[in-house]
């Protein structure tokens, strides 16, 4: 009945193309370019380009943190559900700690958000960890301060974009301005969310995948992307 190209490849060659084309990418590291085309890809605006924000080297800090079997530490079920595990080159564990028993009463004890207070739970796992906040400013302002104050270790990236008109631009530009030597990515403004979050660690993880292409096309037909498809 409709006329429409139904090869996902093909689907895939045709999106970056245009992106390649209307994007203005020339400001991006050439390692980091086939990160930001599907952040592109995931808003589906190429004018969120314009948006990314990074420091450090993001791509070396991934790969290193992704092949050393580092976990992925994730504010919201969402963002966990969007990775691609069969990209994780280590079967890196993706944890969620949102909703553990006692997190709604830390919480209430906190005086913050379940999101916020799920980061607690990180202690044991964010050294050289992965960190991906698409959901919970408040998650992203939290994680923020445990760092500053030396509460927690170091991860090895930041992965922070929430979305939002509550404080979602806000934590952002906390996070560009207070990273200090942890390599990050984020998506300026309000937009954002676990889907354009989950894009960017699958990007970082194509990359750390013997393989895999970067920008995730095969040389034969496959299904497109499932999130946690193993």
């Amino acid at each position: 009945m409709f006329d429409y190209l139904r090869d996902p490849q093909e689907i895939y060659r045709q999106s970056f193309a245009t992106i390649e084309a209307e994007a203005d990418l020339a400001r991006f590291p050439e390692e980091l370019r086939s990160v930001a085309v599907r952040i592109i890809h995931a808003c589906g605006m190429v004018e969120k380009g314009d948006l990314i924000a990074f420091g450090g080297d993001v791509v070396t800090a991934a790969i290193r943190s992704l092949q050393n079997g580092k976990p992925i530490l994730c504010d919201a079920e969402m963002v966990r559900h969007g990775i691609i595990y069969r990209l994780l080159p280590q079967q890196n564990p993706v944890i969620c700690t949102l909703n553990i028993d006692g997190n709604a009463e830390r919480a209430a004890k906190l005086a913050t958000t379940r999101s916020a207070a799920a980061i607690e739970d990180w202690a044991d796992h964010i050294d050289g960890a992965i960190i991906a906040i698409g959901n919970a400013p408040t998650a992203l302002f939290h994680l923020l301060e445990a760092l500053i104050s030396n509460r927690l270790a170091k991860p090895a990236l930041i992965i922070g974009m929430p979305v939002g008109f509550v404080g979602a631009e806000e934590s952002k530009e906390a996070l560009i301005a207070h990273a200090g030597d942890i390599p990050f990515v984020t998506l300026r403004g309000r937009f954002g969310g676990s889907a354009v979050t989950a894009a960017t660690l699958n990007a970082l993880a194509r990359l750390a995948s013997p393989g895999q292409t970067p920008d995730g096309t095969a040389t034969k037909p496959t299904d497109p992307d499932k999130g946690n498809g193993k």
